[in-house]
């Protein structure tokens, strides 16, 4: 009996190269890479930032910028994308080949309603009428798990939080029900609770609709709970590539070893307590004390709304909430997406003003301050945002960005904020050759060293960190960490850590809040709250974190993640 041949990968791609700019001064974003995606199968692409894991995913859509060049094969179901007419391929995006990008600001429309993003693709390629579109998006968004569905479908992404964008794209990503999802860090805006649905909702997809996906992550935990095989890639090649499990545990190239053991997980594991920062000084007196605070947003009322008069109905993003933060530690916030955890942040930084409570800092009320003791305020407490494209001015170079500060507040000259500039870029882990770049031209983990830079520059005694390695990969990560811990010992800086990383927070943090929906639910030593938790929501932040140790996990033995049903539509 003659044996059958495998069947043909969905996706091929063969000896692709992605070069930029004129061929005597071209970047090699991608050489060589060669990998298959199978029908139903999950591939992880991992690898650091700039390693050109996302270039090649743009590559295989078409969607990089005109001085791209790019060779070898790309084929898709036996067709090669790489000579297709624009036409052709933009018959095969979103119904065929979607893809779901890192950054969801970057990529909604914000003048466009996110029931109209969601909508768009099947308008487009399934001739939907308004009705059952609209219909369509709100069965999408309760399917990724946002909440009031049938109110959110109405919100503009300016009214929704980062984890909830970061839903709102992969919904429309998924509305048409293509065989081929590429999705480029879908998890990293979210919290570890929906981050565990959303996994599970792909596995779903995977698994009921046969839909193959090639999953980017910086975070070996979720490429383990998920992915068949996985691609390592660096400097724009593939190092290695195998079954997960393999790859895991017994990697043959050092950079994945590298990869392995910078997850914030296996360096608690490895440390312990002594992962976090030596004993630094810290004061019983707070630093910085939040007392009973409370803040409220009024919801948009709609065009029917403003016909008829009515109120604006309020939404209490943060309720009666109190801690302080000690000179000198580390404190960390954690809790889902929109659990008020930004929120916080903002009103500690004067962004955005309370509805009630009280902010002190050095026992100052903080929203009494004008003049010269704010702008001093605004020196000592500086933030880092969870979104670097968004806090980064698009036309300023990293130079220009970095040095603006020091230069506004007059604590150094033009050529005195140029040489501090260059050491907080050396600090960071910037080349100094990106110095004269602009947002556009780095990626998502060279930009958030740019932001950290910035907010370095003024020397602040806290430093209020906001999601601040969820768009860094583990080796950057834990340098930068390493780095916060210095700053911690050498400069006694105060840190406000607002993260979804767990592991992150047991490792940096001393004591730790969680929050959910606006409260505090439970406040503690570090080690306490996360090794003996009281609320049993702690409890179920505790068992979201992705593992690791999920590459040997049996499928008996994996976890049970209430998620609902996935995407039941059918537009066949």
């Amino acid at each position: 009996m003659t044996e059958q041949p495998p069947p043909a990968p969905l996706l091929s791609v063969e000896d692709l190269t992605v070069d930029f700019g004129a061929p005597h001064v071209a970047v090699k974003a991608v050489r060589g890479v060669s990998f298959a995606v199978n029908v139903g199968e999950i591939v992880g692409i991992v690898g650091e930032s700039g390693s050109g894991k996302s270039v090649t995913c743009r590559a295989v859509l078409g969607l990089l910028p005109w001085m791209a060049r790019v060779g070898g094969r790309v084929s898709f179901d036996g067709r090669d994308l790489l000579q297709l007419s624009e036409a052709e391929m933009r018959r095969v995006r979103g119904r065929h080949i979607s893809m779901i990008f890192q950054n969801p600001s970057s990529h909604l429309d914000p003048l466009m309603t996110i029931g109209r993003h969601v909508a768009e693709p099947l308008r487009m390629h399934f001739g939907y009428g308004a009705a059952r579109a609209r219909d369509a998006a709100i069965q999408m968004l309760r399917d990724v798990r946002i909440r009031d569905p049938e109110l959110r479908v109405d919100s503009h992404p300016h009214e929704l939080s980062g984890g909830m964008k970061q839903r709102a794209m992969i919904a429309s990503a998924i509305a048409c029900e293509p065989r081929l999802l590429l999705a480029d860090e879908p998890t990293t805006a979210l919290d570890v609770t929906v981050q565990a649905r959303i996994l599970e909702l792909l596995k779903d997809l995977n698994r009921q609709r046969g839909l193959s996906i090639v999953l980017i992550s910086h975070d070996l935990g979720v490429i383990a709970e998920i992915c068949d095989r996985v691609v390592v890639m660096r400097n724009g090649v593939v190092v290695e590539q195998g079954p997960t499990r393999e790859i895991i545990n017994v990697p043959s190239h050092a950079y994945t070893r590298l990869l392995i053991d910078s997850q914030p997980s296996r360096l608690s594991q490895q440390h312990g307590k002594t992962a976090r920062p030596a004993a630094v000084a810290t004061t019983s007196e707070p630093l910085l004390a939040v007392d009973d605070l409370s803040v409220e947003f009024a919801s948009a009322r709609g065009l029917l709304g403003l016909l008829r008069g009515s109120e604006k109905a309020s939404v209490k993003a943060v309720d009666a909430v109190s801690f302080d933060v000690r000179r000198g530690e580390s404190f960390g916030i954690v809790g889902e997406s929109g659990s008020g955890k930004s929120t916080i942040a903002r009103a500690i930084t004067r962004l955005i003003d309370p509805s009630g409570g009280r902010i002190t800092f050095r026992g100052a009320s903080v929203h009494d301050l004008k003049g010269e003791t704010l702008s001093a305020y605004r020196r000592a407490v500086q933030m880092v945002f969870q979104s670097p494209y968004d806090a980064l001015n698009p036309r300023m170079t990293v130079e220009e960005t970095i040095a603006e500060p020091m230069i506004r507040h007059r604590l150094a000259d033009r050529s005195g904020a140029r040489k501090r500039t260059a050491a907080l870029m050396a600090m960071v882990e910037l080349p100094a050759e990106l110095a004269g770049r602009r947002p556009r031209q780095l990626s998502g983990g060279q930009c958030q060293r740019v932001s950290i830079a910035r907010a370095l520059a003024l020397s602040p005694e806290v430093l209020i960190a906001d999601e601040i390695t969820s768009a860094l990969d583990v080796t950057i990560q834990a340098q930068i960490l390493s780095l916060l811990r210095r700053l911690r010992e050498t400069q006694g800086l105060t840190t406000l850590y607002i993260s979804h990383d767990l592991a992150v927070v047991r490792m940096f943090c001393d004591r730790v809040a969680v929050f959910r929906s606006g409260q505090l639910v439970e406040i503690g030593a570090v080690e306490e709250v996360l090794a003996r938790p009281r609320h049993d929501y702690t409890r179920r932040l505790i068992a979201s974190a992705p593992r690791l140790e999920a590459a040997t996990a049996s499928e008996e033995g994996a976890r049970d993640m209430d998620t609902g049903s996935a995407w039941k539509g059918s537009h066949g």
